[in-house]
């Protein structure tokens, strides 16, 4: 195609890649990594490649896109979950946020006159896809930590026990990456009878690497669950966001339909879905595995205990759940904030440490948080 971008066009190209260079290099509040090359993929951008419909059905009359790979993606991680080995599909989204909406739906058409649990330390998604799915809810306390508290659960479900129970486990929080436990949840509604109930686990940022903790959470579909989503773009790394959600075959056959116009079963929140996602992330699992997975786990535990430990020799209030790669700290100036791109809740500003951050960034990062408490610590004498 020929180029016929101004002088100035072309230096606001280049103006923007040095832009994203610096603002990548000051990137330490949000789960989102950036140690990936998917260079080798970029021939494929020229084709109008489309994901439309059922990967796993044998058909579909768009035929420019990426099915197979997506279908490894999707058994991939229905292994790693402990998925049934006949009872599991999935697809590759635009993000958890429709991971969670595909869940709440799929619920929806399930149990109809179900009632979501789900705590206040959710993803914002959920509640805004209750909203749009006009779903009855109870939203449940949290514990300090972050974790759902199984008290107030147990008090709302005991309220509502004729209906069905629609539960929402979060396996990593936004702030404070704290995480349910589906026993106990399941404990609960063994006690009060509930019968017909759904448990969704929201693990997007630590879906990808929870199963090498130690203890490891409870969460998987031998352990309960009935569907799980991840963010491709969060622990994996992707230049696009996407996510992935893996739910139990029987349930996704009650409420799929045929869609004579693409030839495919529409079993998807949205029409036409990114064929390159797919790509991205079956190039992510193939060149770096469940050890691979496991080795940049261990490495960002490793230096989130070294960010931990400089904290709190600054003499900065820190706190972070055991196994986490989440660190709070008290709110910082909008300066550092911003410099920094630190996410902020309320009173407590929390630094993730992901693939792709580097222990010269840490101490670069450390010095501009030692300047900012030597200023407020004058401030106050």
């Amino acid at each position: 195609m020929k180029n016929n971008l101004t002088t100035d066009e072309l230096a606001k190209i280049d103006q923007l890649e040095n832009y994203l260079i610096k603002k990548t290099n000051h990137f330490f509040g949000y789960p989102v990594t950036f140690d990936f090359d998917y260079s080798c993929l970029y021939k494929f951008l020229k084709y109008p490649m489309n994901n439309i419909g059922d990967s796993y059905y044998e058909g579909g009359s768009y035929q420019i896109n990426t099915h197979d790979f997506e279908r490894e993606v999707i058994d991939f991680y229905a292994q790693l979950f402990n998925a049934p080995e006949n009872d599991y599909w999935g697809y590759i989204t635009n993000g958890s946020t429709e991971g969670n909406l595909y869940a709440l739906y799929l619920t929806k058409r399930l149990y109809p006159s179900g009632v979501v649990y789900f705590s206040e330390e959710c993803h914002y998604s959920i509640e805004k896809n209750i909203d749009l799915l006009s779903l009855r809810s109870e939203k449940i306390k949290a514990l300090e930590n972050g974790e759902i508290d199984y008290s107030d659960l147990e008090k709302k479900i005991k309220e509502n026990k004729t209906l069905p129970a629609i539960l929402i486990a979060n396996i990593g929080t936004t702030v404070k990456e704290a995480k349910d436990d589906i026993k106990k949840i399941q404990k609960i509604l063994k006690i009060h009878k509930i019968k017909d109930h759904y448990i969704h686990c929201d693990a997007a940022f630590c879906g990808s690497f929870a199963q090498f903790l130690t203890p490891k959470p409870s969460f998987d579909f031998s352990e309960g669950a009935d569907s799980i989503i991840i963010s491709g773009h969060k622990f994996i790394g992707s230049p696009i966001p996407c996510g992935i959600i893996i739910v139990r075959k029987s349930n996704k056959e009650k409420v799929s339909n045929y869609v004579n116009i693409i030839d495919s079963l529409d079993d998807t929140i949205t029409g036409s879905r990114n064929a390159i996602s797919a790509l991205f992330m079956w190039y992510a699992i193939k060149t770096i595995g469940k050890e691979g997975l496991k080795s940049k786990l261990l490495k960002c535990l490793k230096l989130t205990s070294y960010t931990f430990e400089k904290i709190l020799n600054l003499e900065v209030k820190a706190w972070r759940n055991p196994n986490a790669l989440t660190i709070l700290i008290p709110r910082v100036s909008k300066k550092l904030q911003n410099k920094w791109q630190v996410a902020t809740h309320g009173e407590l500003s929390h630094i993730i440490i992901k693939p792709g951050i580097t222990k010269n960034m840490i101490d670069k990062f450390l010095l501009d948080l030692e300047k900012e408490f030597k200023m407020d610590l004058a401030l106050l004498e």
